[in-house]
C-alpha cells in the first residue's frame, strides 16, 4: 500500500539517471509533468499528451516509453533515465548525441529528445540496423522540422562506431 501524506499524496521514489529523488505527487500527475515543474529535468518534451508525438519519451527501467502517458506513482521503485542522463559527468556528449550533433539531426530540437531516447534502446536491441529498420523505429517519433534523413544518417553512423569501438581499442 503507498504512503500517503496528509493531503493524500502518494510517496514515490526512484532513481532519475542514476540518482535517488523523491517526492509526494498526486495520485493523477503524470511523470513528464513531475519530471519537468518538480525535478527540474525539463528535457522531458510534451507535445501531444497523448503518447503519438513521442517528444517525451524517457526509459523505465532500460525500456523506453511516453512519460506523458505514464503516472509518477508508477515509477515508484524504478529506474528512470531522460536525456539529462546521456551524457557523461564531465559533459561530453555520448556517441548517438554526438553523431545527432554531426549530422545536422535537429533543427529546433524539440522531438529530439524523445528521438534520442529511443534511439539510444533501439541501439541496443539491433546494434547493426539497416536504413529500413532505423526509419520503422523512428515512426513513433515525429518531427517537423528535419526530413528524417539526417536523424538516419546519425543513428547509422552510431551504429556503426559502437559496433567498432571494441575493435579500435585492442589494435
Amino acid at each position: 500500500m503507498p504512503v500517503l501524506s496528509k493531503d493524500k499524496r502518494h510517496a514515490v521514489q526512484f532513481t532519475l539517471n542514476g540518482e535517488a529523488v523523491d517526492g509526494f505527487v498526486e495520485p493523477r500527475l503524470l511523470l513528464a509533468d513531475f519530471l519537468r515543474h518538480h525535478l527540474g529535468a525539463t528535457g522531458t518534451h510534451v507535445g501531444c499528451e497523448h503518447g503519438i508525438c513521442g517528444a517525451c519519451t524517457v526509459r523505465i527501467d532500460g525500456k523506453a516509453q511516453r512519460a506523458c502517458l505514464t503516472l509518477a506513482v508508477q515509477v515508484d521503485g524504478r529506474s528512470v533515465d531522460t536525456v539529462e542522463g546521456m551524457a557523461a559527468p564531465d559533459g561530453a556528449l555520448s556517441p548517438l548525441q554526438q553523431a545527432f550533433h554531426e549530422n545536422f539531426a535537429l533543427q529546433c530540437g524539440f522531438c529530439t529528445p524523445g528521438i534520442l531516447m529511443s534511439m539510444e534502446e533501439f541501439l541496443e536491441t539491433n546494434p547493426d540496423p539497416s536504413d529500413a529498420e532505423v526509419r520503422e523505429a523512428l515512426s513513433g517519433n515525429i518531427c517537423r522540422c528535419t526530413g528524417y534523413a539526417e536523424i538516419v544518417a546519425a543513428v547509422l553512423q552510431t551504429a556503426k562506431q559502437l559496433r567498432e569501438a571494441p575493435t579500435q581499442g585492442s589494435e
